[in-house]
């Protein structure tokens, strides 16, 4: 059993940045990919950014350029550097782990455990 436990959200206006954090209970599952997904109000989660377990980092095409993942395996942390936010960032974000295959692809079934979320709200 894997806990995550994100942080990090907040309000900003358009342009903005923020840096969320998810901090797992354990970061030993090698072979698998951890990834960040949102959810906004009424819209099905979304795959935002994955990072597989040698660092290669994948997006989707609304975050490209402006989200960063990373990880730093002797914290147990997975991070995403949100900048340039947009109204339509705007969601629960929720940090995933033991993802197989593409979890960006495949969807939220992907990934075994789930965080709580952190909020993300961006005004314009």
């Amino acid at each position: 059993q894997v806990q995550l436990v994100e942080s990090g959200g907040g309000s900003v206006q358009a342009g903005g940045s923020l840096r969320l954090s998810c901090v797992a209970s354990e970061f030993t599952h090698s072979n698998y990919y951890m990834a960040w997904f949102r959810q906004a109000p009424g819209k099905e989660r979304e795959g935002v950014a994955s990072i597989s377990s040698d660092g290669t980092a994948d997006y989707t095409e609304p975050v490209k350029g402006r989200f960063t993942i990373s990880k730093d395996n002797a914290k147990n942390t997975l991070y995403l550097q949100m900048n340039s936010l947009k109204p339509e960032d705007t969601a629960m974000y929720h940090c995933g782990a033991v993802c197989r295959g593409a979890p960006l692809w495949v969807g939220p079934t992907a990934c075994t455990y789930w965080g709580q979320g952190t909020q993300v709200t961006v005004s314009s």
